[in-house]
C-alpha cells in the first residue's frame, strides 16, 4: 500500500460533529474502497458525544488517516481545514452520516484523470443536469487539487449554512470549462430525523437572514473577477436553483417571509436582467422569469397555481397517450421521461 504523502491520489475530508451513531459505517465505507491510495482526514468540530472515542479508534488501526480536533465553528470551517491538511491529486468531502458504494473512488479518480477535469461531477442525478449546472452538494463533487490551489480565497464560506456547499461549488465552476462526469459514482444518502438540512430549514428566518450574505458572497467575486456580463445566465440559473427553487417554492414560509424572499431575489435580479439576452432567458423557467417580474408575493402565487394545474394536466394528458403505445419497452422510456420532466 502507497502512504508516501506526495503520491496520494485521493483525500477524503469527513467534518464530524455529534456523529457517533452513523460515524463507523461511514468510516468503514471508506477504508473499504476498491480504490486504495487515498487519505482520510478526520475533522472533530467540538464533538460532546462519543465521536472522538471512534475516531481514535480508527487512527490506531490504519495509518491512511488523519485526525484533527477544533473547536466547534461549523462544518465550512472543518471543510476548509481538512483542505488545508489534504496531499491527495484530488478531494472529496464526505458528510459524517453517509455511505460510500465500494466502487466511488475508483470511477470518479479514473474519471478524472481520463477527462482531465478540474470538477468532476458524480452520480446519474447530478450529470443529467449537464451542460447549465450552476451548484452542486458535496457528494457530487470530486476535485482537483492543483485547482483549488489556483484559487485559495475560494472555499467553504464561514457560517454559511445551508447553500455553503451551493455557493462554493458555483464560484468553481465559473472559473473552468474543465468539467468531467462520472455518473457511476453511487452515494448513499442516509435520512434521519436529525441530518442537519432538517434542522436547518425549520427556523425559516434562520434561512432567510442568511441570503443577503450569499448575495453578498456573489456580488463580490463576480465585481472582483469581472464576470457578470460574461456569466450572467450561470449566475441566473444559481438563484433560479437556491433561493427561489429550494427556498421559496419549497420551504413552508409563511407570508411575512415570502414577501421577504421575493424583495430579496428580485432586488437582486434586478441587477443580472440586463446582462441575459433572449436566449439565455429561454433558459430559465417560467415561473422564476414570472417571480422575478411579478408586482408581488400575491401576483406570483396567482400564476404559480394555474402554472401547476395546467402542468398536472398536461401531464395526465402524455401518460393516458402513453398507455396506447404497444411496446412495453418504450412506454416505460417514456413514463421514465415524463416523471424527469414533471
Amino acid at each position: 500500500m502507497n502512504t508516501e504523502k506526495n503520491n496520494i491520489s485521493v483525500s477524503v475530508i469527513i467534518p464530524v460533529y455529534n456523529a457517533g451513531e452513523f460515524l463507523d459505517e461511514t468510516i468503514g465505507s471508506v477504508l473499504c474502497q476498491s480504490f486504495v491510495n487515498f487519505e482520510l482526514i478526520l475533522i472533530n468540530d467540538g464533538s460532546t458525544d462519543h465521536s472522538a472515542f471512534i475516531c481514535e479508534g480508527y487512527l490506531k488501526k490504519d495509518n491512511r488517516i488523519q485526525y484533527f480536533i477544533q473547536e466547534n465553528s461549523g462544518v465550512s470551517v472543518a471543510r476548509n481545514l481538512g483542505l488545508s491538511y489534504a496531499c491527495g491529486e484530488y478531494v472529496f468531502f464526505l458528510d459524517s452520516d453517509d455511505i460510500l458504494d465500494s466502487e466511488f473512488l475508483k470511477t470518479s479518480y479514473n474519471a478524472a484523470k481520463k477527462q482531465n477535469s478540474d470538477i468532476t461531477i458524480v452520480g446519474e442525478e447530478y450529470c443529467n443536469r449537464l451542460p447549465n449546472v450552476s451548484a452542486l452538494p458535496t457528494c457530487a463533487q470530486f476535485l482537483s487539487m492543483d485547482f483549488l490551489r489556483k484559487y485559495p480565497d475560494i472555499r467553504f464560506p464561514k457560517n454559511i449554512q445551508p447553500c455553503e456547499d451551493g455557493l462554493l461549488s458555483h464560484q468553481l465552476f465559473t472559473l473552468t470549462k474543465n468539467i468531467g462526469a462520472n455518473p457511476d459514482g453511487i452515494y448513499h444518502y442516509r435520512h434521519h430525523e436529525n441530518q442537519n438540512h432538517l434542522k436547518i430549514n425549520e427556523n425559516c428566518w434562520n434561512v432567510i437572514d442568511q441570503i443577503p450574505a450569499w448575495f453578498d458572497i456573489l456580488n463580490e467575486f463576480y465585481t472582483e473577477n469581472n464576470l457578470l456580463k460574461s456569466h450572467s445566465l450561470h449566475l441566473a440559473l444559481f438563484i433560479e436553483h437556491e433561493p427561489f427553487e429550494f427556498r421559496y417554492l419549497e420551504m413552508s414560509l409563511n407570508q411575512e417571509q415570502k414577501i421577504t424572499l421575493h424583495r430579496l431575489i428580485k432586488t437582486f435580479m434586478l441587477k443580472v436582467l440586463p446582462y441575459l439576452s433572449d436566449e439565455d432567458k429561454k433558459l430559465l423557467s417560467k415561473p422564476f422569469l414570472y417571480f422575478i417580474n411579478s408586482n408581488d408575493i400575491n401576483d406570483f402565487n396567482q400564476f404559480y397555481i394555474e402554472y401547476i394545474k395546467r402542468k398536472k394536466m398536461r401531464k395526465k394528458v402524455y401518460l393516458f397517450l402513453i398507455k396506447l403505445i404497444l411496446l412495453k419497452k418504450l412506454r416505460r422510456q417514456l413514463r421514465g421521461n415524463i416523471g424527469k420532466k414533471f
